[in-house]
C-alpha cells in the first residue's frame, strides 16, 4: 500500500472522514503497536495544520515514555501528573491548553510551542496506554472540535494496540 500527500481541500468534516479512513487502511491487518503509532503520528503530521510536534507518550509504570512522533527531539520521560501530558494521563481526560505558558508545571520540550492538546490513549479494555500530544506555535490553535476529532482518532487507534 502506498499513500500520497492528500490535499484535504474539502470541509473539515470531509477532511476528518478522509483521515479516519486513511487510518483504518493503515491499521488494517497490522498488529505491531509501534508501527501503528508511527504511522498514526505521520498521518496527523501530514493532516494537521499549524502544528510543530505530534506524537505519543506511552505508559510505563508511573511515567510516560516517549513513543513514535514527528517533530524536534522531545522530553523522554514525564511523571504521571506532571505537565499537560502527565495531567491528561492521570485524569484520563483530554486537555486543551490555549497558552502553554499559563499552564502550571508545563514542560517545555520545544520553545516554539504556544498551545497544546493532549488526548488519553486507552486500550480496547479501557486501560491507559499513553497519550497523544500535539503542539502548535500558535496560541489558541486547538478547540473542542479538535478534541472530539482526536478522541475519535484515538478510539480507532486503540483497537490496534
Amino acid at each position: 500500500m502506498s499513500f500520497t500527500r492528500p490535499s484535504y481541500s474539502g470541509s473539515r468534516i470531509e477532511n476528518e472522514r478522509l483521515l479516519l479512513d486513511q487510518l483504518r487502511a493503515l491499521l488494517d491487518g497490522e498488529t505491531n503497536r509501534i508501527a501503528n503509532l508511527a504511522n498514526a503520528s505521520a498521518l496527523l503530521n501530514t493532516y494537521l495544520r499549524d502544528i510543530n510536534w505530534v506524537g505519543f507518550y506511552l505508559l510505563e509504570g508511573e511515567e510516560l515514555v516517549l513513543g513514535p512522533f514527528q517533530g524536534l527531539p522531545a522530553c523522554v520521560r514525564i511523571p504521571l501528573g506532571r505537565g499537560v501530558c502527565g495531567a491528561s494521563a492521570l485524569r484520563r481526560e483530554t486537555i486543551v491548553v490555549p497558552d502553554v505558558h499559563e499552564f502550571p508545571g508545563h514542560i517545555a520540550c520545544d520553545a516554539a510551542s504556544n498551545s497544546e492538546i493532549v488526548v488519553p490513549l486507552l486500550s480496547a479494555q479501557g486501560e491507559l496506554v499513553g497519550v497523544l500530544d500535539v503542539d502548535s506555535p500558535l496560541k489558541g490553535r486547538f478547540g473542542e472540535e479538535d478534541a472530539r476529532f482526536l478522541e475519535r482518532f484515538n478510539g480507532l487507534l486503540s483497537a490496534s494496540l
